[in-house]
């Protein structure tokens, strides 16, 4: 690629004109797993014709550039529906944390099986009595006696663990400190391979009817010292820099997405012969104001800021948008949510879920008001 196509309108103008010419559709498979196959063949095809190594550092596998390279590549192809925006989503949530903490030589080695859908991985961090309250992870890694300091034997579980039953290897935060150590400096980060013996994988099906969710149970899982992302004690400031790449490119996705769908109940209110009313305007509007916002986050990111607690403004807003969309689905197709087997009421129902996962709107707006508002505890 020549230097002029790292310049981001050049850049989607040649994706564009290639994903035009190269026809990845999604099958007639639209299960879990066959969104993961789509999404694996997706990613393959992108990497061999280098479009999905843009904007990662060359040192991990990727071909440089600026970072907002991935985020047109994610912005086109959840866009145009190739590949679903939750397994994208792992990519650009996992593979910057590697590039950040693992040891150079093992995110080389792995990153690339990554991005070229060669492997899926999860991300072991919530656990039954550990949700919003993340320091307060109990799952333990402990040094085994005999390894000299080699060998590290991991028990706990973990819940709400995305794609956990077609993953790979997992991103796993547990407890290393002693009792005196306080919640914070206790936890440290693993890049688990999840064929090791003693880890179990249990799929949740929730109420609308997917198992993306797993629980994943660890009984003396024995993990090499040199799969440790950073420090001991360093999970935490791992989980804090993550979050912000979660409400980043991924974001961006999910909103390419969104729009994709706000445009399908556009031509079904027209099919209906219903006009478009005010209710679609405030969807819209929603949907505007959350990419104007996701847009100044991507700029901020590719300009190489360090993303922090105004994310939280982007997750308030994305779990809004989401919500008014569903609701505005509900209320102008009568029987599309309650009484009809379509995709449109499996995301109404996923989309409640929206205000919860990746820190509830409670939890965001508290952030807001303290860490960037200054307002206080009460």
């Amino acid at each position: 690629m020549t230097n002029d196509l790292y310049e981001p309108a050049n850049f989607r103008t040649a994706l564009r004109d290639w994903l035009d010419e190269n026809d990845l559709s999604p099958g007639d498979d639209h299960s879990l797993q066959g969104h993961i196959r789509q999404f694996a063949r997706v990613q393959r095809a992108l990497y061999d014709a280098g479009w999905s190594r843009y904007g990662w550092p060359e040192h991990a596998g990727g071909l440089g550039g600026p970072a907002i390279l991935r985020a047109i590549v994610g912005e086109e192809v959840v866009g145009r529906r190739l590949a679903e925006p939750g397994p994208y989503s792992m990519l650009e949530v996992l593979a910057p944390t590697m590039i950040d903490y693992a040891k150079p030589e093992l995110a080389a080695e792995m990153v690339p099986k990554l991005l070229s859908g060669e492997e899926q991985w999860c991300q072991g961090f919530s656990e039954p009595g550990s949700g919003s309250d993340l320091a307060s992870l109990t799952t333990r890694a402990v040094l085994k006696p005999d390894s000299g300091g080699g060998t590290y034997v991991i028990n706990g579980q973990k819940v709400w663990t995305s794609f956990a039953q077609f993953s790979h290897r997992c991103v796993l935060l547990t407890r290393t400190g002693d009792a005196d150590t306080p919640n914070h400096q206790a936890i440290t980060a693993f890049f688990v391979d999840l064929d090791t013996p003693g880890i179990s994988v249990r799929p949740l099906r929730t109420m609308h009817d997917v198992d993306e969710f797993c629980e994943v149970y660890f009984d003396d899982v024995e993990v090499d010292a040199s799969r440790m992302l950073g420090k001991p004690g360093d999970g935490w400031q791992l989980a804090m820099d993550l979050l912000p790449y979660e409400r980043s490119t991924c974001f961006w996705q999910r909103i390419a997405y969104l729009y994709s769908r706000f445009d399908s109940l556009v031509d079904e209110v027209k099919r209906q012969g219903q006009s478009i009313d005010s209710d679609m305007g405030e969807v819209y509007l929603a949907l505007h104001t959350l990419r104007c916002r996701s847009r100044a986050t991507q700029h901020r990111l590719a300009e190489g800021h360090k993303l922090g607690p105004d994310t939280s403004i982007d997750k308030v807003l994305l779990a809004g948008a989401e919500q008014r969309l569903y609701d505005t689905v509900r209320d102008l197709l009568p029987g599309a949510i309650e009484l009809d087997d379509t995709p449109w009421r499996t995301e109404y129902l996923y989309s409640r879920a929206a205000t919860i996962y990746g820190g509830t709107a409670e939890v965001q707006r508290n952030i807001i008001a303290r860490r960037l508002l200054d307002l206080g505890k009460e």
